[in-house]
């Protein structure tokens, strides 16, 4: 997370619980200026269904872990299978206890991350119990990032590629902008033709208007690549004294998050 800036319509209030009639958060006890109120971890099941699919365990927190599973059991489910978005460490660094705990596969695009046969890849449809995932590829934030449509709620699980507050960073060098521009596109997309209104986030609370957040990430991320251009032809080049120049309102515990997506800016201007 690189900005504070409003998103616009109404985020709901609450992080953690539930957000749509299949979709349960179970909030990360690990806040912090990136991590907003914390890591979400979505738990997926079907109304009627036993078997529940998590996307990103989150830290390894033992406590957390055993909270996500003690989520599925009070609602009479057990955990079928382990999805993740990325391999950031805030989402995926339990994953590997969280998969002894629940007997489950974990499935992922980098094959570094993945405990099983199966990775995910573009056009893939997941089920499990009955629940309907497509498989949706947004690197950007980093090479291996991707999304979640889930139809029957009209939502998508973005993972760090759209947050609930504010706006994510480009993790230069594994992250790139123009692929992050494409999986902002791309997203759009699914609000426009696949009718997608809600965004369930990896930080931050659920948003109501997928296509509003969607549109302002497009062009807020365009008013900033205006701002290092401007810098550029001002002659100032270092990524350090463009942040201080374009992130001068942004808190300074930012900036180092910052400075990822500006060199990913300046290599995107510059053909780097």
């Amino acid at each position: 997370m690189t900005d504070a800036a409003a998103l616009p319509g109404q985020p709901r209030g609450a992080v953690a619980g539930p957000a749509t009639a299949r979709a349960v958060n179970v909030l990360a006890p690990n806040p912090s200026a990136m991590t907003l109120d914390g890591t979400n971890t979505w738990l997926l099941a079907e109304p009627d269904s036993e078997l529940a699919v998590v996307i990103d365990p989150g830290p390894l927190h033992e406590g957390h872990l055993r909270a996500v599973v003690a989520t599925a059991e009070a609602a009479g489910r057990r955990i079928g299978l382990t999805l993740l978005t990325h391999g950031h460490p805030d989402h995926a660094e339990g994953a590997a206890r969280f998969a002894e705990l629940t007997g489950t596969k974990v499935r992922a695009l980098d094959p570094a991350l993945r405990l099983g046969d199966e990775g995910l890849g573009a056009g893939d449809v997941v089920t499990t119990g009955g629940l309907e995932l497509r498989v949706v590829p947004t690197p950007g934030h980093t090479a291996d990032s991707l999304s979640f449509h889930l139809p029957a709620d009209r939502a998508v699980l973005t993972g760090d590629t759209v947050l609930g507050r504010g706006t994510t960073m480009v993790s230069h060098p594994d992250g790139g902008l123009g692929d992050y521009l494409d999986s902002l596109r791309r997203l759009h997309c699914l609000t426009t033709d696949d009718g997608v209104s809600t965004v369930l986030p990896g930080h931050g609370p659920v948003l109501d208007d997928a296509q509003g957040a969607l549109e302002f990430y497009l062009s807020h991320r365009a008013a900033r690549l205006d701002q290092v251009r401007a810098a550029v032809e001002a002659g100032v080049t270092e990524p350090g004294e463009v942040v201080a120049l374009v992130y001068a309102a942004v808190d300074r515990s930012l900036w180092p998050a910052a400075e990822l997506s500006v060199r990913a800016q300046l290599e995107y201007l510059l053909g780097g």
